[in-house]
């Protein structure tokens, strides 16, 4: 049956020591096989540890980094459901979310520690699991449980091409945010399809700044080009002398941004000396692109 539960695995086995991910925050470049057995700790810990199945909800509330991909590709393993927090979002918005999604586990950031304090009085969460400082009494160490945990292929349960793999909050801009879910059918198409549609390969390399709550983050050209065997620079937010430097020194051949990226980069005092030589195209998303920008 078709489902994405086994895109890193396959990845993993196809070239298992090529690099597939730089994380700039901590200078930690992995391979394909390092990415697959982290997301399959994960899984065996949710699993083992905290009792998560297929169908219920994991919910991360962090800034950019390595364990937004353990989740993603260790919980479709399980055939349980990706439900990433908008860190934008005040408490009182954050606690509607969580309750309209009922997490089984709530994952946090050190950012973020005051802001699930806030919320927990107001939500019915079984597990709560901290990164990095956010460990606490009352909340669990993700790289404690990480460590801990077993590096083989979870089992998987029956899946197939309309299993719920993510469930997206949209921005609620004309009324209550709502939960939008991503079929597996629908990650593996949008792998394919944007490969073909953009000419993608293998040698491709993507820097990742927008937030990886967010659709744009995900699917623009993260999951496809994992998919090919290319390689992501992960930021853990964006900054536009950072990101052009980046982009220069990582020599990224595609990258999505949004006008007031372009803008910002365009404004920042490296612009007129960077060379783009490498790139092969930028795209552009989320609003019309003035002609000035182009």
């Amino acid at each position: 049956m078709m489902h994405a539960a086994d895109l890193l695995s396959k990845r993993a086995e196809l070239t298992p020591d090529r690099e597939a991910l730089y994380e700039t925050a901590t200078g930690r470049r992995y391979t394909y096989r390092e990415l697959n057995e982290r997301a399959n700790r994960v899984a065996n810990f949710l699993h083992g540890a905290l009792g998560v199945e297929k169908g219920d909800r994991v919910s991360i509330l962090a800034q950019n980094g390595v364990e937004y991909l353990d989740l993603f590709y260790g919980l479709a393993k399980l055939g349980a459901i990706f439900a990433p927090l908008n860190w934008r979002l005040a408490a009182e918005e954050l606690v509607y979310i969580v309750n309209d999604n009922r997490p089984k586990v709530l994952i946090f950031g050190p950012e973020y520690v005051n802001v699930v304090e806030e919320m927990r009085p107001q939500i019915d969460v079984a597990h709560y699991v901290g990164l990095g400082g956010a460990a606490r009494d009352a909340a669990a160490s993700y790289e404690d449980l990480l460590a801990g945990a077993s590096t083989a292929e979870p089992q998987r349960p029956p899946l197939d091409g309309e299993t719920p793999y993510c469930l997206l909050y949209t921005s609620g801009t004309t009324g209550r945010p709502k939960g939008a879910i991503i079929p597996h059918r629908q990650v593996l198409w949008n792998c394919i399809n944007t490969a073909v549609s953009w000419g993608l390969t293998e040698h491709d390399v993507s820097p990742v700044f927008t937030p990886l709550f967010h659709a744009g983050g995900l699917f623009a050209f993260l999951t496809p080009i994992f998919y090919l065997g290319g390689r992501i620079v992960l930021s853990k937010a964006f900054d536009a002398e950072e990101t052009l430097r980046i982009i220069q020194e990582e020599r990224c051949t595609v990258i999505l941004g949004v006008p007031t990226i372009f803008r910002m980069w365009m404004d920042a005092p490296g612009f007129a000396q960077a060379d783009f030589s490498h790139v092969h195209f930028f795209i552009s998303g989320g609003a019309p692109c003035p002609p000035q920008l182009i």
